[in-house]
């Protein structure tokens, strides 16, 4: 006979041998030696906790001939047959691919007629969810008023799409999740009786990969004895789930909780390299940090099969690891593991993580240690109790007061009818984001045309090609937004990204000399947030439209010679003729992006 799966061959065959079950299994016995089973159940939970193993075994025990102490005896007429799959009393149908209303017609009618050969005829509907509206209908009248000699067993994984007048019509079991010491149990008898040798932590491994299921856990170690040769490891058990060490794991919360980011991407660079995967990495980091909450807070609650995975340092590392740093750590983290699922750059985002992680206790800093630097309402807002609160506020509220005065000062001091420049607060740069470079971004966008732009973004996948490696992969997520002859701009949507690429000469090298190549211009590339490229453009053309205007008064000549043009010339003769403004910006942006309004 070919092999069988781990699970199809260990799948339970009674009541006692089900895992992780037992009020369920206890409950279902006891109805069957009493006599006293309903007509329908519905058994929900998730993936591989028992579901429709148990099913199978309620429909022996409801029809073995040797039934004892409410289990079936698996070698009767009727078990034999149930096993082998081939019994025409106990249908077992699967909603997925059976969820129209004429499927559940179907059931309905045939349900009034006797069983052929058990004393009860069982219909067993997995996945039940998946039925339509009008089959959960088609339903409902055969589950109210069933025949005596028919029992329905409902299975699904998802009970929240199933109608509230269904379940009002079953007894519900909910399965829950097996626990990581019931599979590892049940995994060292399936490798005891095998006669193959393992390793404590690798079962350990396994079980924690199989998230509460038993049947993924039994498809893991199938997989891992096939890749050690029959021999169970923790380090073939790692390969196969694609899970890391707890070493490394620690190692990585230490080094961004210290603020060392780069120690911290080299552990990703390694882990990574490898072969374990993004989002595999991520959840490990989320539950050691969780553990390490848990530890902190009840060390009693880890369950044993975790602590046995658990590294030498972890205790210290719990020590040394505040609760609020924890807390932000792992909102952090989740946010990015919703970003991997839609993304196929899971490693930039993954360094990007690295960097926030290692930058918590700056930010913590910054705003518990200097409230004089806080915005004033957040100063305001703050608690006035201590005496060293109520000085930042004061001193805050000085420096407001301040710079009120000086403005009113420069009023007063201005010529009647002139209005006085007003000094504009001083605004402060806003950690790790890059000052805007306007005098690189202004020649650009002094020459830029929407031609230049469209007929580049048709050649930036080329220029992109001629990168490699990690290189390529950062600029994947780039976006050229305005181009001349002379220059491109290049937005991103994370100042990290700027900083990276502008302090990495040899890439900027790289994409001058691929534009060179392929458009034949010596071109600069400047780099600009996403965010912000709205206001530059914004600040472009009021800044250029004060410079003309200040030049035209600098130079009597261009006005003289602006009163001597002939009144023949189409701006003359047009009182509705485009601004100069208006034309640099369609020029820039195109006609189909620029509309405008008259006041």
């Amino acid at each position: 006979m070919s092999y069988q799966a781990l699970y199809r061959v260990w799948r339970p065959q009674t009541f006692k041998e089900v895992v992780g079950q037992d009020a369920i299994t206890q409950t279902l016995k006891n109805a069957v030696i009493t006599q006293q089973t309903s007509h329908a159940y519905l058994f929900t939970g998730p993936r591989g906790t028992g579901k429709t193993s148990v099913a199978k075994i309620l429909a022996k025990a409801l029809n073995c001939l040797h039934v004892k102490d409410g289990e079936p005896d698996n070698t009767c007429e009727i078990c034999t047959a149930i096993n082998q799959g081939n019994q025409p009393d106990v249908i077992e149908i699967d909603a997925a691919s059976n969820n129209g209303v004429d499927e559940i017609r179907d059931i309905r009618d045939k349900a009034k007629y006797a069983p052929a050969e058990a004393r009860v005829k069982v219909y067993i509907i997995d996945e039940v969810h998946m039925l339509s509206t009008g089959a959960f209908n088609a339903l409902l009248k055969t589950l109210e008023e069933p025949p005596a000699h028919v029992v329905f067993i409902l299975a699904t994984t998802e009970p929240n799409k199933i109608p509230a007048t269904i379940i009002s019509r079953t007894q519900r079991f909910d399965f829950r999740r097996i626990t990581s010491s019931d599979i590892e149990g049940h995994l060292k008898e399936i490798l005891d009786d095998k006669g193959i040798t393992y390793e404590d932590k690798a079962l350990a491994v396994i079980a924690r990969a199989a998230d509460g299921g038993m049947r993924d856990s039994l498809s893991i170690l199938d997989q891992v004895l096939s890749f050690g040769s029959d021999h169970v490891t923790e380090e073939n058990a790692r390969a196969v789930t694609g899970s890391v060490t707890t070493a490394e794991l620690g190692q990585f919360l230490g080094a961004v909780h210290e603020g060392d980011a780069a120690a911290a991407m080299g552990i990703i660079d390694d882990v990574l390299s490898s072969g374990r995967d993004s989002a595999r990495l991520l959840e490990d980091l989320i539950s050691y940090a969780r553990d390490l909450l848990v530890f902190k807070a009840a060390p009693k609650m880890i369950d044993a099969a975790d602590m046995a995975l658990l590294d030498a340092g972890f205790s210290d590392l719990a020590g040394k690891l505040d609760q609020a740093w924890l807390f932000k750590a792992i909102n952090a983290m989740s946010a990015t593991s919703q970003q991997l699922r839609g993304t196929n750059q899971p490693d930039l985002y993954l360094q990007v993580l690295t960097v926030r992680l290692s930058q918590l206790n700056q930010q913590a800093d910054a705003t518990t240690d200097s409230p004089a630097q806080q915005p004033l309402a957040a100063t305001v807002a703050a608690p006035t109790s201590p005496a060293a609160s109520e000085g930042g506020d004061i001193a805050a509220l000085r420096s407001q007061i301040d710079e009120l005065q000086h403005e009113i000062a420069g009023l007063q001091k201005a010529p009647a009818g002139q209005t006085a420049a007003i000094p504009k607060p001083t605004q402060r740069k806003r950690a790790g984001r890059p000052a805007v470079n306007t005098a690189a971004i202004y020649p650009v966008l002094e020459h830029a045309s929407r031609d230049e732009l469209n007929s580049f973004k048709e050649v930036w996948p080329d220029v992109l090609d001629k990168l490699e490696g990690m290189r390529k992969g950062m600029m994947q997520i780039s976006e050229p937004v305005a181009a001349s002859t002379s220059g491109v701009i290049v937005s991103f949507d994370n100042a990290f990204y700027i900083d990276r690429v502008n302090g990495d000469t040899q890439l900027l090298g790289e994409l001058r000399g691929g534009l060179k190549d392929i458009t034949g211009r010596d071109m600069k590339v400047v780099l600009v947030e996403q965010q912000r490229w709205p206001q530059i453009r914004k600040n472009f053309l009021k800044e250029v439209g004060f410079k003309k205007t200040d030049a035209a008064k600098a130079d009597p000549s261009r006005k003289a010679d602006a009163e001597q043009a002939p009144a023949s010339t189409d701006t003359a003769a047009k009182p509705d003729a485009e601004p100069p403004v208006v034309k640099k910006m369609t020029d820039i942006f195109g006609a189909d992006n620029v509309s405008v309004k008259q006041d």
